[in-house]
């Protein structure tokens, strides 16, 4: 910790030919307001014949959000959406109780190749919502407020910055925004929100004297106002909002209580065990892949 803030370096692992740096869940700070998982994904190039399969698997308590620089992904979920997310565009599923979703490259593009570049988060619902009902909800880009503050462009994916509303459905105080910043530029952080972050996609920023380059996060403390800079051309992922509290996190599971948990793993095995027929979790249509439980 320095100068007001805590400095996240991700842990990148690769997933053949595909790497993800790991930003949170991080030792020292689980969580930034609700957001308790964010990735960067890539930048990878695709030859031709290679893509991203991510079979099928659930989740609960949580909604995630894909938020792509580049490439396409297809989504497919148990609720029967079937939807292709495009760069800019905002796919926000819900997963409350349960739900079961696959991402991967459409056979088109997987003959071509493609370039690939983005970012995964998961947002903790708050214990009111936690066991609410799944959804899936697409929002073309040219939905989304843009904001512009001198040299500095911003999508509002998520919550409220600015005076703007994102028209995503969120179930907590949150924002998230993807800013683009010229060299020179002031960077705004969103006031009123006791937690607060900001992560370096690529490019370079100043904060209260230190420099920070692309694949960075930095967090900063309640009440902090921090002089930001882009010191190059910058884009940046801009998030944060109200504490969510505690919560357990074992693989896509994300619960108030640990019993959540156990009774969702309970769930999912004997759904495989009965080929999804009658079960509590089922596969999208169209799938017949699935990710079985992993051994803890």
């Amino acid at each position: 910790m320095a100068n007001n803030h805590l400095i996240i370096e991700p842990r990148t692992r690769d997933l053949g030919g595909f790497t993800v740096g790991r930003v949170l869940p991080y030792a020292k700070r689980r969580t930034v307001g609700p957001f308790i998982f964010f990735d960067e994904m890539g930048p990878a190039q695709f030859d031709p014949g290679g893509g991203i399969d991510v079979r099928p698997h659930p989740h609960i308590g949580l909604a995630t959000v894909t938020y792509l620089f580049d490439g396409e992904i297809r989504h497919r979920d148990s609720l029967g959406y079937d939807q292709v997310i495009r760069p800019g565009d905002v796919n926000w599923m819900t997963a409350g109780r349960g739900i079961v979703h696959s991402e991967r490259t459409d056979e088109a593009l997987r003959k071509r190749g493609q370039f690939m570049h983005g970012i995964q988060s998961w947002v903790a619902l708050p214990l009111e919502h936690e066991r609410t009902d799944p959804s899936f909800h697409h929002h073309p880009k040219d939905t989304l407020p843009e904001i512009n503050r001198d040299g500095v462009s911003m999508r509002l994916i998520a919550g409220t910055a600015f005076g703007e509303t994102s028209p995503v459905e969120t179930f907590s105080p949150i924002f998230y925004l993807a800013a683009e910043a010229q060299k020179g530029a002031s960077i705004p952080l969103p006031g009123d929100y006791e937690e607060r972050a900001i992560y370096v996609v690529d490019g370079s920023v100043e904060i209260d004297g230190e420099t920070h380059e692309g694949g960075r996060m930095v967090v900063f403390d309640n009440g902090h106002e921090p002089t930001i800079t882009a010191i190059e051309e910058s884009r940046l992922m801009l998030l944060g909002g109200a504490p969510i509290g505690k919560r357990f996190i074992w693989w896509n599971l994300v619960a108030t209580d640990q019993s959540l948990i156990e009774e969702a793993k309970a769930a999912w095995t004997a759904s495989a065990q009965s080929n999804f027929i009658d079960s509590v979790f089922s596969l999208p249509p169209d799938e017949n892949e699935f990710i079985p439980l992993p051994e803890d």
